[in-house]
């Protein structure tokens, strides 16, 4: 038995970058900023933060085309995918994402508004 399962609650770092599918399907990528406060060692705190690459698809992607922006909050639930690719020099190169099924809007109206999705 095995589980590929990810839950994300962060900030967007841009707003979503939306494109089509030849057969119509919206597409969604968004950039999402997660943040940890952890003891720096020296009796004081560091804020870390980790970049998110998150995909969403349909009606998902749709809402959040409509109501996300740079800044908003949201909670994403998901998988991870890793992809291969070459660059323009022929070299493999990789990346890991997030394919979201479930998006939820957390804060103020202002900040994504409330509410949420469920994807496909």
């Amino acid at each position: 038995m095995s589980l590929n399962r990810v839950i994300l609650l962060g900030h967007l770092g841009k707003d979503p970058e939306v494109r089509y599918a030849q057969s119509g399907t919206t597409i969604a990528n968004l950039r999402l900023a997660t943040n940890e406060r952890r003891p720096d060692g020296n009796g004081g705190w560091k804020d870390e933060t980790e970049w998110h690459s998150v995909v969403l698809f349909g009606k998902t992607a749709d809402l959040a085309k409509q109501y996300l922006t740079k800044g908003s909050q949201v909670l994403i639930e998901g998988s991870l995918r890793t992809r291969q690719w070459q660059d323009k020099e022929g070299v493999k190169r990789y990346s890991t994402e997030v394919v979201g099924q479930n998006m939820r809007f957390v804060g103020s109206r202002s900040g994504g508004g409330g509410g949420g999705a469920r994807g496909p």
